[in-house]
């Protein structure tokens, strides 16, 4: 019934929460904070508030909020009895009228994910995306599926205690994001604008998804004819790797991995760029590629040897490809501006962009 607790005190500070599912960003707590600031006093605060995806049922003893978090609709006067046997047991505990007045106040903050007092002589703001494709492409070249896993990374060293803003060109295209507890939820929900004030160090902003297929751009593609003659001891492969939506950037660190069929011997083959190798009695095939110059597309062809005897294999072997392409996020998204507030110095400011292939295989 009741999803997660807050106790909240009334400087606004969440010094104690329990989640008995999923853990519930303490973001959702902006809306209580809202409809705090619009009460004329603590006793006017309504009971039940609405949110797009839940329900707080709140009470207020012992000059403390009492907030649960409801994700169905359930009688509110359940959870309001809940809540004040809640209530009882902290009184009963800390034997005192004033929960509020006996409980520790020197660490309370309500961004617990910061320090006081943070000093930089050089204050930086750093910001990685990095996304991973993972793909089927068909032997027809066609996509089977595509779906875009990102994540932005942070690297903060700011003194004092900033506050910023990171907006994006084109935030729609994500789904299923994932957030940090700094990140004010609400203003996401109807702004799309990152507002939280920030861990000190490195930490994960936000992890997301893309996963319309015709959102996500294919950066490769691989020309190959593989191919075993019925009875014969010796086949032919020939593959070659060019670019395709990279957005006029370099691929590079590519590899291609093959796993053959049992019945390879052994492979003779002569790559226009890079080298590889065969492992015989695992029989992987490992190209490393290194990075495609669209002038002179880079190629692997030769013959493969079979046991004599042995049946034509039933099925082409997969190539699983691996790529690098610095400053591109293939979903196209594109930091807009980070603004920064509370704080009257300039800090530096970056933001890297990488696109690596995740599991991404070509079918023959």
């Amino acid at each position: 019934m009741i999803h997660s607790l807050f106790l909240i005190n009334c400087s606004g500070d969440i010094f104690l929460e329990k989640h008995w599912k999923s853990v519930v960003s303490q973001s959702v707590c902006d809306y209580f904070f809202e409809a705090q600031e619009k009460a004329a006093d603590v006793e006017n605060v309504p009971p039940v508030i609405s949110t797009p995806h839940h329900y707080l049922i709140s009470i207020y003893r012992d000059k403390l909020f009492f907030v649960s978090v409801i994700q169905t609709e359930v009688p509110p006067l359940f959870v309001i009895e809940f809540l004040h046997r809640v209530a009882d047991t902290f009184q009963d505990y800390f034997g005192s009228s004033n929960v509020g007045d006996t409980l520790p106040t020197g660490q309370l903050s309500n961004i617990p994910w910061r320090r006081a007092g943070v000093k930089y002589t050089n204050n930086e703001a750093y910001f990685d995306v990095v996304e991973e494709i993972d793909a089927i492409i068909d032997k027809s070249g066609s996509t089977v599926f595509a779906e875009i896993q990102g994540v932005i990374d942070a690297c903060i060293k700011l003194s004092g205690m900033p506050d910023l803003s990171l907006s994006f060109m084109n935030p729609r295209l994500l789904d299923d994001v994932s957030f940090h507890p700094c990140i004010r939820f609400k203003r996401w929900e109807s702004e799309r604008v990152l507002s939280f004030i920030p861990p000190d160090g490195n930490f994960r902003l936000i992890s997301y998804r893309v996963s319309s297929q015709n959102l996500v751009a294919i950066p490769v593609y691989v020309k190959h004819c593989i191919s075993f003659k019925e009875n014969s001891s010796c086949g032919r492969f020939d593959i070659t790797i060019g670019p395709k939506q990279n957005m006029g950037k370099t691929i590079e660190g590519i590899t291609v991995t093959v796993h053959m069929p049992k019945v390879v011997l052994n492979m003779n083959l002569t790559p226009t760029q890079g080298s590889y190798t065969f492992d015989p009695v695992t029989k992987v095939l490992t190209w490393d590629v290194g990075k495609i110059t669209p002038q002179k597309l880079p190629s692997l062809k030769g013959l493969v040897n079979l046991q004599s005897g042995a049946p034509k294999p039933e099925e082409n072997p997969s190539l699983n490809i691996q790529f690098k392409i610095q400053q591109l996020a293939i979903s196209g998204l594109k930091v807009n501006r980070l603004d920064m507030y509370g704080e009257k110095y300039k800090p530096f400011k970056g933001v890297k962009y990488v696109t690596k292939a995740g599991k991404f295989q070509v079918r023959t």
